[in-house]
């Protein structure tokens, strides 16, 4: 239900290799991600695994520094696997992008 309210009503950006749909939320639930590599891009789990882990690692280290509580869908677009600095970098440029709209 509430992954089906996010596309529908969320708002989107990309931030190369990102596609973030995000909904700010006012209860006190807190900030929750969906983190998505798509099967139609990597076919062997084992690559899907190591972005998903990447990008929840990205996430965790750089969470703390976002001001207000999202529902946020982070979905990997690139055809070929990044490194974890290129994955870092995009959540970063995410994190600011959300705050920047918080702030305005």
């Amino acid at each position: 239900m509430r992954i089906a309210d996010l596309y529908k009503r969320g708002k989107r950006l990309v931030v190369w290799p990102l596609r973030v749909t995000y909904m700010p939320v006012s209860t006190a639930d807190g900030t929750q991600v969906l983190i998505w590599a798509p099967k139609s891009l990597f076919k062997h789990a084992v690559d899907r695994n190591r972005l998903r882990r990447q990008m929840r690692e990205a996430w965790r280290v750089n969470r703390n520094a976002l001001v207000k509580d999202y529902i946020i869908a982070f979905n990997y677009m690139d055809k070929n696997m990044l490194s974890y600095p290129s994955i870092n970098k995009a959540f970063v440029k995410t994190i600011n992008k959300l705050n920047e709209e918080a702030n305005s």
